[in-house]
């Protein structure tokens, strides 16, 4: 008999955190799954790692080539069995009670993804204070597209998705390198709800060496198609006024990063905004403190 849920985890060179993750599954007080572990092509310990962990009848080792995030990932789905398919990267890991308290909300058939919000520690596993904030960072329910437009509130460690509907949308997009599951979402709450657990049943490494969040150019160039390739596929979903908003919000979001490093490229992303959305209040305030930092420099 096939599990209900197949448990995706995607690993390359995190064997050192491997353990901790498949140990955070294998606790769960909700037993019906399979774990099926992706190395993409890591050159660490990971094969080491894995080895005691062969013995259980419900863990799946596949080895392949380094091909990315997106393509371990779907290799993952491609081969899960289960109904759910649940995704954790191998650098985070998962409370007890993480699936007892996400599968019953599956009861509901309009229900395509169901997350949890997270916690945070650092590369030792030492928790940390930390928390997200803004006003598109927090969690929503039921049909949440216009929302997930402006940012990303799904932490993707925490997401269970109904392998059905990946079906029908698609999986992971292997041309982009970062944002993938941003994009997944978003093509998915064309279709279905959203569902979240108010409750921290993840925890999220921070911080240490190989985040691909920390190449900001890089995600700021995904971030551009994928809003792109979601409006090109969908052009009326949204409304003009969303769509303007949204996108004067990335902007000012990038002006904010850059302020710190570049203060030519920050303005330019904050005149973006404003062409985008004239009456932008972000992109007026980050202009001015610019201004200001610009004229510090100079007396300086």
């Amino acid at each position: 008999m096939d599990p209900s849920v197949s448990v995706v985890i995607t690993c390359y060179n995190y064997g050192k955190y491997l353990k901790g993750c498949i140990e955070s599954v294998l606790s769960q007080t909700y037993q019906d799954f399979e774990i099926i572990v992706v190395n993409d092509g890591s050159t660490d310990t990971t094969d080491e790692v894995i080895q005691p962990f062969l013995s259980a009848p419900n863990v799946k080792y596949i080895k392949q080539k380094n091909r990315g995030q997106a393509n371990a990932k779907n290799t993952g789905i491609k081969n899960s069995k289960g109904e759910l398919v649940a995704f954790l990267d191998a650098d985070d890991l998962w409370e007890s009670r993480k699936l007892e308290k996400q599968l019953p909300l599956f009861s509901d058939p309009k229900v395509g993804v169901v997350f949890s919000l997270a916690s945070y520690i650092d590369e030792d596993g030492q928790k940390l204070g930390f928390k997200l904030t803004g006003k598109y960072l927090m969690p929503r329910s039921g049909n949440v597209t216009e929302y997930l437009f402006f940012d990303n509130f799904v932490p993707f460690s925490s997401s269970v998705v109904r392998k059905k509907c990946l079906e029908q949308v698609g999986t992971f997009n292997e041309t982009l390198s970062m944002g993938i599951d941003w994009d997944l979402w978003l093509r998915l709450s064309v279709h279905y709800s959203f569902i979240y657990v108010d409750e921290p049943l993840l925890v999220y490494r921070l911080g240490h060496p190989g985040q691909m969040s920390k190449n900001l150019h890089e995600r700021f160039r995904c971030a551009d198609r994928i809003m792109q390739k979601f409006l090109e596929h969908n052009p009326d979903f949204l409304s003009a006024l969303v769509v303007r908003r949204g996108k004067a919000y990335a902007l000012c979001n990038r002006g904010r990063y850059f302020s710190w490093t570049d203060l030519k490229l920050s303005n330019q992303c904050f005149w973006s905004a404003l062409r985008n959305r004239p009456f932008e209040f972000g992109a007026y305030v980050g202009l001015i403190r610019n201004f200001a930092k610009w004229g510090k420099t100079n007396r300086d």
